[in-house]
């Protein structure tokens, strides 16, 4: 088992922490470095943390427990449209990145009116390669209430976000509900803001937490971090990716920003421990701009195969 942390530290001798992930196994998600400072997503074994904080304390960095690291979210607002956006979608959105999270906003095509709005297949489908999907929607309890139907049949953990404090008992199909972020027109700055914020990460954590204790019950036939460092590793065009984390890791799978038609069956063959990954992963066709998108099988869908 891994845990994922979160590094803040400086640039000078950054090689160091690195190279000591790498010494015991572990991986690194996702780098950032601004001016002179470096953040680093990272996932190692529960039993080598204690080696990571000493590192981190001897390069006077700063190290944290990230439990949305190696995570995908979606999140979903009516529209992308000014006049319809909750401003708070893209707060959320920056705030959740702090935490470590790997987010996409999706903005639905039918969404300007309770009335109208709607949500395709398509539609429907791309949210659920995620791990997890926040609606971000308004201020108003009985259009919150009656655009259930845009989420209560989405096969992955919903969590609905609004300005009015309810009861998720009220929302069909959501499997948590976050009051006071609804459609501000300013910054999240506020105290108020900042809690509602940290309420939602709280929410993600519990939810993301409860899903790797399913998982480890039936837990994929390779981590997903594994086939995350064997297609770095194995495919080199991987490094001409200019999108920010070309290999985004997910509870599950990853999802690989190459295109489908021209590089499936190269990552079908990359080689995990002598295995090609089509034999232990189920390899599509994403529909977000026809990436690839691989879901790891677990023990118990092999045998539902063979019978």
């Amino acid at each position: 088992m891994y845990e994922t942390l979160t590094f803040n530290g400086g640039v000078h001798k950054s090689e160091e922490i690195k190279e000591l992930i790498e010494d015991l196994g572990g991986f690194i998600l996702q780098e950032s470095i601004q001016q002179m400072e470096l953040v680093l997503n990272i996932a190692v074994p529960m039993e080598d943390v204690d080696k990571i904080e000493s590192k981190a304390s001897e390069l006077l960095g700063k190290l944290s427990v990230a439990p949305m690291a190696g995570s995908e979210i979606a999140i979903v607002s009516p529209t992308l449209a000014r006049h319809h956006l909750p401003h708070a979608a893209c707060d959320i959105s920056e705030y959740l990145r702090e935490y470590g999270a790997k987010d996409n906003m999706i903005g639905l095509a039918r969404g300007d009116g309770k009335g109208t709005s709607g949500i395709t297949e398509e539609e429907r489908s791309l949210i659920e390669e995620h791990d997890i999907a926040v609606f971000a929607l308004g201020s108003f309890e009985n259009c919150i209430k009656e655009k259930a139907f845009l989420y209560d049949n989405i096969d992955v953990p919903v969590i609905v976000t609004g300005a009015p404090y309810m009861n998720v008992e009220d929302l069909p199909g959501a499997d948590a509900y976050v009051g006071g972020l609804g459609r501000i027109p300013r910054r999240l700055r506020r105290g108020p803001d900042i809690r509602a914020l940290d309420n939602l990460v709280e929410t993600i954590e519990k939810i993301l937490n409860d899903r790797k204790r399913e998982m480890a019950l039936d837990a994929p036939l390779v981590p997903s971090i594994v086939v995350k460092n064997a297609i770095e590793n194995q495919v080199k065009e991987i490094k001409d990716v200019i999108s920010p984390a070309p290999v985004t890791s997910q509870l599950d799978g990853v999802r690989v920003k190459l295109n489908y038609d021209n590089y499936a069956d190269k990552i079908a063959n990359v080689d995990i421990d002598g295995k090609k990954l089509s034999e232990l992963a189920e390899i599509k066709k994403s529909f977000m701009y026809d990436y690839i998108l691989v879901k790891i099988n677990s023990e118990s869908s092999l045998i539902e195969d063979s019978n």
